[in-house]
Formats: C-alpha cells, structure tokens, sequence
C-alpha cells in the first residue's frame, strides 16, 4: 500500500534516515519501533510530505509520487495523527474535523452536512464522539478519537499514528485498540509508530525496527518476541524488568494527614488523603488516570490553589503546606511532572537554561544582589554533567529543548531534579512517551535515588510500571486512597477491583 524506498534525511550535521526502506501490506497494522531519535518520527513525516526526502523514493500503490506538502499525501488517501495533537481547543468537534476543507460556499458554512457524515463515521467506528462538544471539555482519549476522524472525514486509507498511546490510560489504549483492529477489518492500512513492545506485539501484524536511522530488522509479529525487538532496537540486550535489591526504609520524609483540594463546583478532587513516604522507600500510586493522582502531586508541589487545600503537608516534621514551590524546593523537594511540555521545560530555551529552572537563584549559578547575575561557566559545567550522566542526546546544551526527543527531555528533567539531591522526589508518569533503553535507564536512576535514601513518591497510569518500582502500592479512586496492597503479592484483577470499585472491567 505504501513503501519507503532508500530514504535519507539529514538536518545539519545529524542524519536523521540513512537509507531508510520498508513496505506496509494493505489491510493491516505494522508497527514502526525503535528508540527515541532512532528517526521513526522523521520516516513518517516524509512518508505524509510533511518533511521532503534529501534522496529515496515513496511509492503509493505501486506508483512513486513526489510530495511537496501534507496536501499532497492527503489528496492520496494518507492521513497523519501526531503525537501531540492538533486541535484548536475552544472550537467543537466539527469545527476542528472540517478546518481546511469546509464544506459549503465562501457565503455559508454547512454545519448540519459536516455534523450529519462525522457522526455517521463516528458511529460506523464506535468512537462515540458527539460533533458538537467542544474540545476542551474532552479527555486525551477522546481528542485522539476527534484525531481519527479528522483523517477519516478527508477519506484517508493509509493511517500513520505517531506514539498513539503516550498519553493514554491502559482504558483509553484498550478502546483505541479495539478501534484500530475494526478499521482494519474495513480495509484501512495503518501504520503505529512506537517504542511500546508489549503493544507492538498485540496490535500488529508485522514489524521494522530502526536504529540510528536505518532500518536493522522486519519481522512478522507472530514470529518475534519482545527480547529480540528490544537488542534489535538498542543494540544489546536490555533488561525488560526492574532489578530492585530489598529496601531499608528509615524515617517519614513526607507525612500528609487529611489532605483535600476543593473545587469549583464543590465537589472534591482530593479527599481526606492520609499517608507517609519514608527514606529509602518508593511509594506508588495506582489508579486509572482523572482519580485524584494529577492534583495530589501538584499540591504537594506547591502548584495547587492554596486557597482550595486544607489539611497537613510534612516534610521532616515541619509545615510545608503555606509554602511556595520554591521555598518547598529549597526544602528538598523535586518535582517530575506528568506533562513536561508545559510543567517541566520551556521549549524554546536552550537546555543550559532548562537545567537551572528552580536553582536559577542558588549560589551555584548565580551572584551579586539577589543572586541576579547568572554564572555562564557554571551553567555550562552543570549542564554538561547532566547531560554526560543522564545520556541526553544529542549533548549539546546550546540546543532549544524542543530539538530533543520525548525521552530526552525526561532525561534532562529528572537529571535536572535529581542535581539537587532531594529529599523527597515526586515522579509523575516518569517513562510517558519514552523508548525501552531509556525506561530501563529512569527505573534505574529511580531504584538508585531509592537506596541514596531519598523518599520517592511514584504515580504511573503503567500498572506494570508502578507494581515492579513501589515498595508500597497505595490505590486511588475519586480522591481518596481506597486501599494499600503489597505490589509483590497483589495481582492486576486485586488491583483492578480497588482501582475501578469492584469493577475491573471497567
């Protein structure tokens, strides 16, 4: 249905693709796996003309066809759904799905025709996707679902899906699955670019691996495993469960007693939450995303209204709670947050800037009154320790953070927090959106802060994830902490049943 042949892309010094080959059957899902910046991304966006080829070929249909803009693949059956999405928020559903091909005149919009054929595709798919919500006032999940639509109103056939799954919870993934394997069943041909093994081995029917920007391996997904996708995509075996020697746990760190986070209509996004986090131990947080996780890390951060908690926030004892996120960093807390775009870095700093976010007026990089003055050399010594320790590629610290990799950018963050060396460390979805050496790479660092002594407080959607790292696994639903089991002992259905609440099906 659609094939790369030989292409190669280059920005700058960097060769993105070298040569890069591979064709994608009619009718079925073939996932595109290697690490992050392993050019996966870059294929993609040729292949949907968003980025022309140094050199190669794509071949549609047997035909090669030169691209010069996305309206070009468009206008041949191929549609893209980027990782990050797309959407203009304050407008509906039909409004974002018919942005650029409106239908009507230039003296009126039709607005029943394009709600009347989104719905019908809607329902044909089981997306159940009203036209006219508005999409701020809908979940990731259902943004990716508006996502779909937008290349099925323009009558794609060939589906390229950048890390459909990154922001996902394993409900929403599930739905999206079961979405993905009916489109198929009609025909569609789709393409999953992703570094997840276990979903590339669910949901595809074939499989190429990239590294460094060459394809090392094609593979039937029926007959490879995870192992053997994973040295295919880092080069070396890699270690697929976490290594985690038995804890010491000393004395509580973090002890919060009856913590609750108002809302606008009242209701409670936190609700009488009680426990502590002690030294040397990692404490997890399980629970399907929206139940509470989200606003627990941010007041204990500092970010929450202040005005909307109430209760008791301790760090060693003392009072936290009427603090800001700066006195609390001063205090030893370090903060990873979920969302690293607009919590954890500013895009268009280089990362010498981006590793002092927080520290920017402490001795070590500042001086003169007020710490005002920045110190360039010991920004830049920082920033290159980071970098060597972290593996962030590429080790430039003049590039904009934007230029990195999802992966690369968490590296530099949890680099960045970790440079202080906290006393408690809040973690956040710690491997979101992040290749299999990295992963191994975080839950490493993560294990290692663990046993230095520091506290880890740990929320994760990836219940593989937070059951394999905690030492303690406390369960969230509606803002409140449901129940507390042994990650070692507890099976997922235990966990389902307190997560869903007695519903694991849920």
């Amino acid at each position: 249905m659609i094939e790369l042949r030989n292409i190669s892309k280059r920005f700058g010094e960097v060769l993105a693709n070298d040569r890069v080959s591979f064709a994608v059957a009619p009718g079925t899902i073939h996932a595109l796996v290697g690490e992050n910046g392993a050019g996966k991304s870059t294929a993609m966006r040729i292949a949907y003309g968003f980025y022309s080829a140094d050199s190669g070929d794509i071949v549609v249909e047997g035909q090669v066809r030169r691209f010069t803009s996305p309206q070009d693949a468009i206008a041949l059956g191929i549609g893209m759904v980027h990782q990050h999405f797309m959407l203009v928020e304050p407008m509906t559903v039909a409004e974002n799905i018919v942005l650029g091909t409106e239908p009507g005149n230039s003296l009126k919009l039709d607005v029943v025709g394009a709600v009347s054929r989104i719905r019908a595709l809607s329902d044909e798919l089981g997306l159940a996707i009203d036209p006219m919500a508005r999409i701020e006032d809908l979940s990731v999940g259902q943004q990716q679902r508006v996502e779909l639509l937008k290349a099925l109103y323009r009558q794609a056939r060939i589906l390229i899906l950048d890390e459909p799954t990154a922001v996902l919870s394993p409900q929403a993934v599930r739905d999206l699955f079961g979405i993905l394997r009916r489109m198929r069943e009609q025909g569609k041909t789709i393409v999953i670019v992703t570094h997840k093994l276990s979903e590339v081995l669910e949901i595809s029917d074939e499989v190429t691996v990239m590294r460094d920007g060459k394809v090392v391996g094609n593979r039937p997904t029926a007959e490879t495993n995870a192992a053997e996708l994973a040295r295919l995509m880092v080069g070396r075996d890699v270690l697929l469960r976490v290594v985690k020697p038995e804890g010491h746990p000393g004395k509580p760190v973090l002890a919060i007693r009856g913590l609750s986070l108002g809302a606008k209509n009242s209701e409670k996004r936190l609700d009488g939450v009680s426990f502590e986090v002690r030294a040397g131990e990692i404490v997890g947080i399980a629970g399907i995303e929206g139940n509470g996780q989200t606003e627990l890390i941010d007041a204990l951060a500092g970010l929450a209204d202040s005005g909307a908690v109430s209760g008791t926030i301790e760090l060693e004892g003392q009072d936290v709670e009427g603090l800001s996120v700066r006195q609390r960093r001063a205090r030893g807390i370090a903060h990873v947050p979920e969302d690293r775009h607009r919590r954890g870095l500013l895009l268009d700093f280089d990362l010498a800037e981006n590793s002092i976010l927080g520290a920017d007026d402490g001795p070590a990089v500042a001086a003169g009154p007020w710490h005002s003055w920045l110190k360039r050399d010991a920004i830049r010594r920082r920033t290159d320790k980071i970098l060597k320790a972290f593996d962030v590629r590429p080790p430039d610290a003049d590039l904009p953070a934007r230029s990195l990799s999802g992966g690369n950018q968490q590296k530099l963050i949890l680099g960045r927090e970790l440079e202080e060396s906290p006393k408690l460390l809040l973690v956040a979805q710690p491997t979101r959106g992040v290749d299999i050496g990295g992963i191994e790479f975080i839950h490493r660092r993560l294990v290692e802060m663990r046993d230095a002594g520091c506290a880890v407080l740990l929320v994760s959607s990836e219940l593989e994830e937070v059951t394999a790292l905690s030492d303690r696994l406390l369960v969230m639903r509606q803002g409140r902490i449901v129940g507390e089991v042994d990650p070692v002992r507890a099976t997922p259905e235990e966990i389902g049943l307190l997560m869903t609440g007695g519903n694991a099906a849920a």
